[in-house]
């Protein structure tokens, strides 16, 4: 699998990623996707017991295929604003092999908040995380009913109007099989269900079963459906699909660290690409992946309502229109400084962005991140998304290619001297 390199908005990568079947809590395929993508991209992956894959570049950065000339140009020049020159002491603090020749990917022993606030000593290494969510919204079965019909709740935050009539993908123990969401037609409906917005459970699914004998055949109660879309190009750059919330992040997760590695790394950092799982219902993926590679700093990269579609208020939501760059956060769970960080290099590297305040939680793997452990210094970054929680999610996919070299140029900026201290 190549990554598609300079011109190419919309790689196999991301392709692969949009069109798996994944929700929470059943990410294996778009899992197995992602780690392909980062093993092709030269890095070193390890996936948990929760199921959320992990990235790690070994000494010498990754592979060239991965990572087109315009974003290598952002990541260098800001190395070259961050004054550090060359970065290639990094290296030196990478995994060594193990006695067996295989490189250990074991979690790195935690340091106290004082010692990751506090500038690097020669040697040491600290770890910047860059965390997408790869599940998606989904539906499970509750319930086969003798005529053959599916009855289901959620798996995670659905419209039930943006239901209605949908085709479906159930996965099941013999493979994926078709349904559909089906519903009483508009003509039986007495006047005042009419007017009545559709609920959950006025929805059933439809696999065409004879009988309930026959369902209980091919579908198991607790399987897992998504909507049956396929990812579509839209004229202008721009990119509908059912899952971008969020697997377009933990595409730019991996590929803002996989640009870092190319360009040589970071002295006295390394830089993690995580893939979460469960983002949707617990944060569980998150809460995990830091507690486990106890991060010195955190990016959590997910979607943020774009504002140039109808009926949305910028004074409630702040202005990020679709080809507006990144959104940078600014909140109350959110560190200042990784928010500068990222602010500077966006400026630095003329790359277009907005801000969005949080007062309170964000809802999203930031709010899960920031307090692992003793505390972690977390930002968050996001990419402005149409019609969030449906089959057609749009983002522009120069929003999302601007969202890596970002991210990669900030980290690049990370040095010894880097202090996140309060």
């Amino acid at each position: 699998m190549t990554a598609g390199g300079e011109g190419e908005l919309f790689p196999q990568a991301l392709r692969d990623l949009l069109a798996a079947h994944g929700p929470s809590g059943h990410e294996s395929a778009a899992a197995a996707v992602w780690r392909a993508a980062a093993e092709a991209w030269g890095a070193e992956v390890q996936t948990d017991l929760v199921g959320s894959v992990s990235a790690r570049w070994p000494s010498g950065g990754g592979e060239a295929g991965g990572v087109g000339g315009a974003e290598m140009g952002a990541v260098g020049a800001g190395r070259s604003a961050a004054g550090g020159g060359e970065l290639g002491g990094a290296r030196s603090g990478h995994r060594k092999r193990s006695k067996g020749g295989e490189r250990s990917l074991a979690a790195p022993a935690v340091q106290s908040t004082a010692a990751a606030s506090a500038p690097t000593a020669a040697g040491e290494v600290r770890r910047l995380l860059v965390m997408g969510h790869i599940d998606e919204i989904g539906l499970i079965v509750t319930h086969i009913d003798d005529d053959g019909f599916l009855w289901f709740a959620e798996v995670g935050g659905w419209d039930a109007q943006v239901l209605v009539g949908q085709r479906l993908r159930i996965a099941t123990r013999e493979g994926p099989l078709p349904g559909v969401v089906g519903r009483k037609p508009i003509h039986l409906l007495r006047d005042e269900d009419r007017k009545k917005v559709a609920e959950i459970r006025d929805l059933h699914i439809d696999i065409g079963a004879r009988d309930g004998d026959h369902a209980a055949e091919l579908v198991r109660v607790g399987d897992v459906a998504v909507i049956d879309a396929e990812p579509l190009e839209l004229p202008g750059g721009r990119l509908a699909a059912r899952a971008l919330d969020n697997r377009i992040g933990s595409f730019v997760a991996l590929r803002a660290a996989q640009l870092v590695a190319q360009a040589g790394g970071v002295d006295g950092w390394e830089v993690i690409a995580v893939g979460a799982v469960q983002e949707e219902t617990t944060f569980g993926g998150s809460r995990t992946s830091a507690f486990a590679l106890a991060p010195h700093a955190a990016i959590v990269v997910d979607g943020t309502h774009a504002t140039d579609a109808p009926g949305i208020e910028a004074k409630e939501t702040g202005r990020h229109p679709l080809e507006s760059g990144p959104v940078l956060s600014r909140g109350s769970t959110l560190h200042p400084a990784l928010f500068e960080l990222l602010h500077d290099a966006a400026e630095s590297e003329a790359i277009p962005f907005t801000v969005e305040a949080a007062g309170r939680s964000t809802g999203t793997d930031a709010d899960a991140v920031h307090l692992s452990r003793e505390g972690v210094p977390t930002a968050l970054v996001s990419i402005p998304m149409r019609y969030m929680h449906s089959p057609v999610e749009l983002v522009a996919l120069s929003d999302v290619h601007a969202c890596a070299r970002l991210i990669a140029a900030a980290a690049c900026r990370l040095d010894r001297e880097t202090s996140f201290a309060r």
